[in-house]
C-alpha cells in the first residue's frame, strides 16, 4: 500500500469500530497559547479530555498533520541525518472520552498491525509502564506477547511518574502510563530493543503509543503532588503514518516510502535547474530538503508567514535551512518554492488546503527564497572565511557574536549555522549569541510579552459569560486571584491582580476582539478591570488593579463593563463583518482573513491579496459599507451545530478552532461564524472610513479603518487640514488639485536648474583637482574634497577625472549636515587590482561609516567627518599597497 492507502486503512478500520473520522485541524493551534505548533493528534482534543469541551461523540479518529521544529518538541537538528526525523509529520491516532480503555485500545492496535496490515507477530515488541500490571497482563495472556517482548520501562528520569512510559500533559492534569508498540526490522540495521542501552539505533522503531489517561494529578493543600483516579479514563494514541509506511514498505528509512520517492526525485530536478550538477542521491541535503518543503507549505497554508518572531520565525529557519542545503548542492538561483506544485498534487488529495492555497504559498516562499539568496552568498563567504580561520587555530567553537552578525546582517538563523559548523565537527557559542541577541531583542522581548493571565493555573469552575445582552452582572462570586502569576487567597489596594468570576458581563479577548474594560465593586472594595483575557477556553481573567479594600476568594462583586469603550469596539467588530464582505466583492473570492485587531480605536484586518489595493477599489468597499450601515438591518445571533452553520454559507475562517455549536453572526448581508460582541442593527455604526492600506508580508496586506465618532472625528480633520491648506495655497478647496499640479512643476523645475548648477561647479572644482593628482607606480591617484556636492555631483565629477586621469584611482568626498559621503572610481584596465568596493570602504571606516558597490565605482558614507582628512590622506598608499 501506498502512503495514502494506508492512512485511508487506518481511519477506515476505526470508522468500522464505531469512531468519528475528524478533520485534521491546523498545524498552528487554533486558541492555544502553550503550543507553538500542533504537536500530536490529542492537540485538538485537550479541552474534551480536561473537560472544558464535549463532543457528539465519545470515540475519534484522526490523520493529525504535525509539527515538531521548535519549543519542546524540537526534530530540526536531526533531520536528513536520521531514518526517521521529520519537521513535519502525519499522526495517525484514535481517541476514547471515557468510553473504551486499555484493553480495547490494546486490542484494536494488535488487530490492526497484524490483521489488516498484515504484519508478522514476531517482529512487534510493546513497553508498558513498570508499574502497569493491569497492561503487562493484557499484553502477554490476551494478545499472547511473549513476555520477553513485552519491556516494562520504568522510573528512568529520577522522579516517579516522570518515566518515557509515563505521559503528562504538564506539571498537574490529566496523565496517565503508556504502552508502546516497536517494528524490528532484523539484525542487518544496527541498535537493540526499547529499555536497552542501545535502543537509539533503528533496528526497533516504535509505530505506536497508548497513552492511557487514568489519573489527575494536583497539588493539595500543601504544596505535595497528588495522583487521583479520573472518574472517566481514556484513551489517547498516535501512530506516525512515515513510520508505519516505512514498515508496510519494507524501506530501511522514512525517505524512501513513495511519498518520499517523488519529492527527492522532484527535488533534484529543481536542484538541477537551479545550477546543481552532481548531486549524489543519498545526500543527507536532499533529504532536508524534501522534508522542509512539507513543513513550510504546511505552515504557510494554514496562515503563518515568514518573519522575525514566533511561529514566523520558525518557518523562516526551516526555509533558510532548506534554501542553505540546495546551496551547498550548487543551487545558485531560487529552486525551493517550485516543490509547492509537486507537493499538492502527492498530498492535496488528502489536505484540500494545499490546494487551495498552492498559489499563495508558492509567493510566499518564493518572496523568502529570493530575499534570502540576496544575502546567502556573502554570508557563506563570511562562514567559510572564519571556519578556515578557526581550522588553522585549532579553534572548534565559532564565536558568538560573529554567528549573531551572520543572524543579524545576512539572515542566517542559529540553527543554520550550526549546522553548518557541525558538518565540520565544529560548534558555535550559544551563550556568547544569545548575549548579542538579548542586548537588540530586549526592547522587542518586553513588547511581547505574553500577557500574564495566559500562564495561570487553574482548576475552578468556569465562567458564565453574559456580555452579548448584559453590561452588569450583581454577586458574581471570585473563583480565582493571582498575583504576579501566583495564586492567591486575597488581594489588597495597589494589587496589581488577575481575578476570575463565575458570572461576568466582561468580553475575553478572543477572535481580534479585544477585552472588555471597566469596574468591579462591593460594599468594601473596589477593582478597576484594564482588560479581559482567557485563561483557557471558558475561564476568563479579568486584570486589573485593586483600588480600595481587599478581595477573598468566595467574595461576591458587582462587574460592570465600560459602556462607551464596549459600543465603540462593537462599532468597530461588526464594520469588520461588512468590510470582510466587501473585499470579497471588490476583490474577489480568494480574500481570506489572516488577522485582525479590533479595540475601541480602530478595526486592523489582515487578508490574503497579492497586490496593493488600489484608491478606486477602497473606494468601492467604503461605499459598500456605508451603504449596509445606512439600510440599518437588524443584526442577528443564533447558536447551531457545525454543520447546520455551513449549511447555511456562513463565512468560516481558515485555521480557526470551532467546536460543534458555533455561533453565527448576521450584520446585513454578512454572514459569520463569531464569538464576538456586536451592534444592535448595523446602523449603530454610524459610519465607516478607512484611513490605511498597507502590505505587511508576502501576499498579505493590511486594511486600517474607523467608525462613529472616530470616523467622524477623521473627517473632519481632514476636511480642515484641506481647508488650512487651500488657504495657504490662496486658492478653493475645490482647486487644489490644479494649484498643488502646477507649484509641484515649478519645484521640479527648479531642482533640474539647482542640479545643473551644483554639477557645473562640482565639475570646474574637480577640474581645477587634476593637478593634486600623484602618481602611484604608474597610476594617477586623486582624493579630495567637492563642497556643496551632492551624491550625482560627486559621480560625475569622478567618471570625468577618470577620464582625463587615464589609468586612475579617485576618491571624492563632501560634507553635510555633520555626514560624509563618498563616491570611488577606478579605470576598467586597474580594476583586477584595486577595486573601488574595497577603496571606498577603507575611506569610509576612517569616518564611522561602510560602503561597497561595483569594481569600477562604489558609493560610501560615514559620521565622522573630523577624520576625514586623515583618510583621504591615506588613499595613496593603500593604492600602492595593491600595486
Amino acid at each position: 500500500m501506498n502512503a495514502a492507502e494506508i492512512r485511508s486503512t487506518f481511519l477506515k478500520y476505526f470508522e468500522s469500530k464505531g469512531h468519528q473520522i475528524v478533520a485534521s485541524s491546523p498545524v498552528v493551534p487554533g486558541d492555544d497559547p502553550t503550543l507553538l505548533f500542533t504537536n500530536a493528534g490529542m492537540n485538538q482534543f485537550k479541552d474534551v479530555f480536561l473537560g472544558f469541551d464535549k463532543r457528539p461523540y465519545t470515540r475519534a479518529t484522526t490523520a493529525q498533520k504535525c509539527i515538531r521544529a521548535g519549543g519542546k518538541h524540537n526534530d530540526l537538528e536531526n533531520v536528513g541525518y536520521t531514518a526517521r526525523h521529520h519537521t513535519f509529520f502525519e499522526m495517525l491516532g484514535n481517541f476514547s472520552f471515557g468510553d473504551y480503555f486499555k484493553q480495547d485500545a490494546i486490542k484494536y492496535a494488535w488487530e490492526l498491525l497484524t490483521e489488516v496490515f498484515k504484519l508478522p507477530k514476531d517482529k512487534l515488541w510493546a513497553t508498558v509502564y513498570a508499574e502497569d500490571d493491569e497492561a503487562y497482563e493484557i499484553w502477554t495472556k490476551e494478545i499472547g506477547l511473549p513476555p520477553e517482548r513485552v519491556v516494562r520501562i520504568g522510573d528512568n528520569k529520577g522522579a516517579r511518574y516522570a518515566s518515557d512510559n509515563f505521559w503528562m500533559m504538564g506539571d498537574t492534569g490529566p496523565c496517565g502510563p503508556c504502552s508502546e508498540i516497536f517494528y524490528d526490522f532484523g539484525p542487518s540495521i544496527a541498535g537493540g530493543p526499547p529499555g536497552s542501552p542501545d535502543e537509539d539505533g533503528d533496528r526497533y522503531t516504535e509505530v505506536w503509543n497508548n497513552v492511557f489517561m487514568q489519573y489527575n494529578r494536583r497539588i493539595d493543600e500543601n504544596g505535595n503532588y497528588v495522583m487521583d483516579l479520573l472518574p472517566k479514563p481514556s484513551v489517547d494514541t498516535g501512530m506516525g503514518l512515515e513510520r508505519l509506511t516505512r514498515v508496510l514498505q519494507n524501506v530501511g528509512t522514512n525517505y524512501e516510502i513513495d511519498l518520499f520517492v517523488t519529492l527527492l526525485a522532484a527535488t533534484q530536478d529543481v536542484l538541477k535547474a537551479a545550477g546543481a550538477t552532481e548531486i549524489d542521491p543519498a545526500s543527507p541535503s536532499l533529504k532536508v530538503i524534501a522534508d522542509h518543503i512539507r513543513a513550510c507549505a504546511f505552515t504557510v497554508a494554514d496562515g503563518v508567514i515568514p518573519s522575525n518572531e514566533g511561529r514566523g520565525y520558525v518557518l523562516r529557519r526551516i526555509a533558510r535551512r532548506a534554501i542553505r542545503h540546495g546551496y551547498k548542492l550548487g543551487a545558485r538561483t531560487p529552486f525551493f518554492y517550485k516543490l509547492v506544485d509537486v507537493l499538492a498534487a502527492e498530498m492535496g488529495g488528502a489536505y484540500p488546503e494545499l490546494v487551495s492555497q498552492q498559489r499563495r504559498v508558492t509567493e510566499v516562499l518564493k518572496h523568502e527564497e529570493e530575499r534570502f539568496f540576496l544575502t546567502i552568498a556573502n554570508g557563506m563567504e563570511i562562514l567559510e572565511a572564519a571556519l578556515a580561520v578557526m581550522q588553522q587555530s585549532g579553534s572548534l567553537v565559532l564565536d558568538g557574536d560573529l554567528a549573531f552578525k551572520l543572524h543579524d546582517t545576512y539572515g542566517f538563523p542559529l540553527d543554520l549555522t550550526a549546522d553548518v559548523l557541525r558538518e565540520r565537527g565544529m560548534s558555535v557559542d550559544e551563550a556568547g549569541f544569545n548575549a548579542a541577541m538579548g542586548r537588540q531583542r530586549e526592547q522587542a522581548r518586553a513588547a511581547g510579552k505574553f500577557k500574564m493571565a495566559q500562564g495561570l493555573v487553574y482548576s475552578g469552575a468556569a465562567t458564565t459569560f453574559h456580555g452579548y445582552d448584559k453590561l452588569m452582572v450583581e454577586d458574581a462570586k471570585v473563583t480565582g486571584l493571582y498575583v504576579d502569576g501566583s495564586p492567591v487567597d486575597t488581594v489588597r489596594p495597589g494589587d496589581d491582580a488577575v481575578l476570575v468570576l463565575d458570572n461576568t458581563p466582561f468580553y475575553a479577548e478572543s477572535g481580534g476582539q479585544c477585552g472588555d474594560a471597566g469596574a468591579m465593586q462591593n460594599a468594601t472594595a473596589r477593582f478597576v478591570v484594564e482588560d479581559t483575557i482567557k485563561i483557557q477556553a471558558d475561564v476568563f481573567g479579568h486584570h486589573g488593579r485593586v483600588m480600595e479594600g481587599e478581595i477573598r476568594i468566595g467574595d461576591t462583586i458587582d462587574a460592570r463593563v465600560d459602556g462607551l469603550r464596549r459600543a465603540a469596539v462593537v462599532r468597530n467588530h461588526s464594520a469588520t463583518h461588512l468590510m470582510h464582505k466587501a473585499l470579497r466583492e471588490v476583490l474577489g473570492a480568494h480574500v481570506q482573513q489572516k488577522g485582525s485587531q479590533v479595540d475601541a480605536s480602530k478595526t486592523r484586518f489582515d487578508f490574503a491579496q497579492n497586490s496593493p489595493v488600489t484608491d478606486a477599489e477602497l473606494l468601492k468597499v467604503e461605499q459598500i459599507v456605508n451603504r449596509e450601515i445606512l439600510q440599518n438591518a437588524a443584526a442577528q445571533a443564533r447558536e447551531m451545530a457545525i454543520e447546520d452553520a455551513q449549511k447555511t454559507g456562513a463565512m468560516m475562517l481558515f485555521g480557526e478552532k470551532y467546536g460543534e455549536t458555533v455561533r453565527v453572526v448576521d450584520i446585513g448581508s454578512s454572514r459569520e461564524l463569531c464569538g464576538g460582541t456586536h451592534v444592535s442593527r448595523s446602523g449603530d455604526i454610524g459610519f465607516f472610513k478607512i484611513v490605511a492600506e498597507s502590505g505587511v508580508a508576502a501576499g498579505v496586506r493590511r486594511v486600517e479603518a474607523v467608525t462613529g465618532e472616530n470616523a467622524m472625528n477623521y473627517v473632519l480633520q481632514r476636511d480642515a487640514q484641506l481647508g488650512e491648506l487651500a488657504s495657504t495655497l490662496k486658492v478653493p478647496s475645490s482647486e487644489l488639485g490644479h494649484k498643488l499640479s502646477s507649484v509641484l512643476d515649478g519645484v521640479r523645475a527648479l531642482e533640474k536648474e539647482v542640479a545643473a548648477l551644483k554639477s557645473k561647479l562640482a565639475s570646474n572644482q574637480g577640474d581645477a583637482l587634476l593637478d593634486q593628482a600623484v602618481e602611484v607606480n604608474g597610476v594617477k591617484v586623486l582624493a579630495a574634497t567637492l563642497e556643496g556636492a551632492d551624491v550625482a555631483a560627486l559621480r560625475e565629477a569622478v567618471d570625468k577625472l577618470r577620464d582625463k586621469l587615464g589609468t586612475a584611482a579617485v576618491v571624492l568626498a563632501s560634507v553635510a549636515d555633520g555626514k560624509v559621503t563618498l563616491i570611488a572610481g577606478v579605470t576598467a584596465n586597474l580594476t583586477s587590482k584595486v577595486k573601488a568596493g574595497e577603496l571606498v570602504n577603507m575611506v569610509a571606516q576612517q569616518v564611522g561609516g561602510k560602503g561597497g558597490g561595483r569594481p569600477d565605482m562604489a558609493q560610501a558614507g560615514g559620521t565622522d567627518p573630523a577624520n576625514l582628512p586623515g583618510a583621504l590622506a591615506g588613499v595613496a598608499i593603500w593604492v600602492a599597497g595593491k600595486l
